[in-house]
């Protein structure tokens, strides 16, 4: 289904990984080696568009308790499956009204127009730049059941849902944010960054 509102990204900004890296004046946020860093060994599959799942098995169900169990260990509000190597059509996200995976998620309807708050990746720790999102998008996907559904999602949930699914088309937030906003948090703002999300999933940055 067409959009309401064609939402068109900037054009694609050339990155070199090892110009993100961190070095000693910037933090190094949280790291778990099952979580595939950008420019590292095996991140190509940052860069693939995924398989459409076909079965909600098992596999998949388990999956989804490991993704959600990183997710909420790292303080991020979203997950991708490529992010762990499985280049699978999956997400989880929790924008502050509980987990909910997503399988197979497609946009089919997108209006209206956000450019806060700043994103950040798992895969590209302590990196925070502007990306324009849509506002209102409706969603069509098939939940940890295997069940079809279709939703509404505005604002902040809207803009979690829309950078795990670029991750599912092997698109990354560098790709479609104002290069001049890319910034690397200093240890003192991830610090504070951390103070702000103790205690629950969502926070007013997007680190996913």
């Amino acid at each position: 289904m067409r959009s309401e509102t064609e939402i068109r990204p900037g054009e694609k900004t050339e990155h070199r990984p090892e110009d993100l890296k961190n070095n000693e004046k910037y933090a190094v946020p949280f790291d778990d080696r099952r979580i595939v860093k950008y420019g590292e060994p095996g991140s190509d599959v940052l860069r693939r568009i995924a398989d459409e799942i076909k079965y909600v098995d098992a596999g998949v169900r388990g999956l989804i308790e490991e993704m959600s169990e990183l997710m909420y260990n790292a303080h991020g509000v979203g997950l991708a499956a490529p992010q762990l190597g499985r280049s699978v059509r999956l997400l989880v996200y929790d924008a502050g009204n509980g987990l909910r995976p997503l399988i197979n998620p497609v946009v089919i309807k997108s209006k209206g127009e956000q450019m806060e708050p700043e994103e950040g990746c798992l895969s590209i720790p302590g990196l925070r730049g502007v990306v324009r999102r849509a506002n209102d998008i409706t969603v069509r996907a098939i939940d940890g059941q295997g069940r079809p559904l279709r939703f509404r999602a505005t604002g902040f949930e809207a803009r979690v849902i829309q950078h795990e699914i670029d991750h599912l088309n092997g698109v990354l937030f560098i790709d479609l944010a104002d290069p001049v906003t890319l910034h690397m948090l200093t240890a003192e703002e991830r610090d504070a960054e951390e103070r702000e999300t103790e205690g629950r999933p969502a926070s007013t940055s997007l680190a996913e």
